[in-house]
């Protein structure tokens, strides 16, 4: 499984927010989001090899429950499957981070899906290839109805413009039935002036529909590094 990372930090994202835990990055995706904030596992992938065991093994080096196994894109990798059976052994809390567009029969306790609306695709000028692959590729509502029925989950949108919510409640229309508590807008960005611009009118809206706002808690505690 190539993997570009693996640390032990602080959850700042979702419903499991403030909790310990050491993060699994594979590196490598089958799209390319424009404003990804992991360039190398995505667009510039970096990394090496390394074996199931030899993951498991790093993780052990941490004396922490958690475990989140996120990309890039984890669900490319088959590893996955007998990598999260080895933690599921170990009485670890599993959460994998997925676009919602490869499916794999893993076990895990938390299913974070993070469907990308249509402002996500490239600049079609400058990467034309891309465009054409990640519109191909970025929305496959039969896959994420399939995770939301087997596992225990989150939905997670960026969202970077005020246009994209008309999109987002499209797309929710069009999934079925989820749990809007479930729901979760998280606004654009890397840095905190421009997460705080997006949160004065996303946390309202939030708030209006029933949904879960949720902030970029670890640029706030570290700012946008690697590591964290």
């Amino acid at each position: 499984m190539r993997i570009a990372e693996i640390y032990k930090s602080i959850q700042g994202e979702g419903l499991l927010t403030g909790s310990p835990s050491v993060f699994v990055r594979a590196s490598g995706c089958n799209l390319r989001c424009w404003f990804c904030d992991t360039p190398h596992a995505s667009w510039s992938p970096e990394g090496v090899d390394l074996s199931v065991d030899e993951i498991v093994a790093q993780i052990e080096e941490w004396d922490c429950r958690h475990v989140v196994i996120t990309g890039g894109e984890p669900m490319l990798f088959a590893e996955l499957i007998p990598l999260c059976e080895k933690l599921r052994l170990q009485r670890r809390h599993i959460t994998i981070e997925t676009a919602g567009t490869l499916y794999l029969p893993v076990v895990c306790d938390l299913m974070s899906v993070s469907p990308k609306l249509s402002g996500s695709a490239p600049n079609a000028e400058e990467h034309p290839h891309w465009r054409r692959r990640h519109e191909q590729n970025r929305n496959r509502p039969e896959i994420v109805r399939r995770l939301l029925t087997q596992y225990d989950y989150q939905l997670k949108f960026v969202v970077d413009q005020r246009p994209d919510l008309a999109e987002l409640e499209e797309w929710l229309a069009g999934i079925g039935t989820v749990d809007r508590e479930r729901v979760l807008l998280m606004p654009q960005g890397v840095r905190e002036e421009e997460l705080a611009e997006r949160a004065t009118w996303l946390r309202p809206y939030c708030h209006d529909q029933g949904y879960t706002y949720c902030p970029r808690k670890q640029i706030e505690w570290f700012g946008a590094v690697r590591g964290t």
